[in-house]
């Protein structure tokens, strides 16, 4: 797959995934938010949390899209997460939630939620 079939792919992923939260009773509040070199899949509102979203999608069951969010992209979106909260001011929770997404010719496979997916350390 080249680099334009992936970033096609992506973003069909992050277009069904934000149609999908919108339909749960998710407000969203940013697609693709960028801080620098940060950027955030989707933000967006559950009742009184904010919730910031990284969306995995893959054309293939080889391997599951969630361990793509490693460590390291952890600690980039909770350092995302946090220009957001302090550029908005905001005074409330915020959670983590990962969105995989498995696609095969156009035809979805398997989409799976996970709310609560990683918790910022205290280091």
């Amino acid at each position: 797959m080249n680099v334009l079939e992936k970033n096609e792919v992506g973003a069909w992923g992050e277009d069904y995934a934000k149609t999908y939260l919108e339909n749960q009773g998710y407000v969203v509040l940013e697609t693709n938010w960028r801080s620098s070199h940060l950027e955030v899949d989707i933000i967006a509102q559950d009742k009184e949390t904010v919730v910031f979203v990284e969306v995995k999608t893959r054309t293939t069951t080889f391997k599951n899209p969630i361990e793509a969010v490693n460590k390291q992209k952890q600690r980039f979106l909770i350092s995302a997460a946090n220009s957001y909260v302090r550029q908005k001011k905001l005074d409330c929770e915020v959670r983590f939630d990962i969105v995989s997404i498995i696609k095969d010719r156009g035809n979805l496979i398997t989409m799976e939620h996970i709310k609560n997916a990683f918790y910022p350390s205290m280091r």
